[in-house]
């Protein structure tokens, strides 16, 4: 994709990502001290947990330089990028995820909602109820920035289709980018992150409970546990 686009600097704190609670907020990547450690640990792992796949994920895809290791929440962050969505996501592809995370917390409510709602109707469901953990982190760094409303950015926000916004994405990450400012699709006036590299994701730290609540349609209702 032809497209270079500028580069903003900056400080970002607070920044929310909502994760289903499920997951486990802690696991191996946070207390192993390097990751040359990993293929040992790896190895007894799998002689008694048959989770440690599953929960590592592609992580050896992943350029071991680039893991986060030996710190509070290390395998929260590496989960965001060991574990990419079918498909891939907005900026990113089904080889490989991104931090994603909106700059306030209605943002990532409505980013959210949209894509668990998406899950339920491919299955026609809409009487379910689903706990989310908010998850805070902080950014100060640079990021290639697609917030501008031009019309070179508007194929990177289409509501449905992802091809440009991967696309310029592969490119980006090839480049070196840390990642991606865009405007939130799904959120009128919101703003988003995609982060590409896993030690730009700073102080992250587990925050709020809320279960979403859908009862025969679309639109779930979301209660703060």
């Amino acid at each position: 994709m032809e497209l270079n686009p500028p580069e903003t600097r900056v400080h970002l704190a607070n920044t929310c990502r909502l994760v289903p609670s499920r997951y486990p907020v802690a696991g191996i990547l946070d207390t192993v001290s390097s990751p040359e450690d990993l293929p040992l640990i790896f190895e007894l792992e799998s002689w008694t947990n048959d989770r440690i796949s599953a929960e590592l994920g592609i992580l050896r895809r992943i350029p071991p330089k680039e893991w986060v290791v030996e710190k509070l929440m290390a395998s929260v962050i590496m989960a965001a990028f060991c574990h990419p969505r079918v498909g891939g996501g907005r900026f990113n592809g089904a080889e490989r995820g991104a931090w994603y995370a909106g700059t306030a917390l209605d943002t990532a409510h409505a980013e959210a909602v949209y894509h668990r709602t998406a899950e339920l109707a491919e299955i026609g469901v809409f009487e379910t109820r689903l706990q989310m953990r908010l998850y805070l982190a902080d950014f100060d760094a640079t990021f290639h920035d697609v917030r501008a409303d031009v019309p070179q950015n508007l194929p990177l926000h289409d509501p449905v289709s992802y091809r440009a916004s991967q696309a310029l994405a592969n490119e980006l990450l090839d480049s070196g980018s840390n990642g991606v400012l865009y405007r939130c699709v799904r959120k009128r006036g919101g703003e988003c992150v995609a982060c590409f590299r896993p030690a730009l994701v700073s102080r992250v730290r587990a925050d709020a409970h809320f279960e979403y609540r859908w009862e025969g349609h679309r639109t779930p209702k979301i209660r703060r546990l």
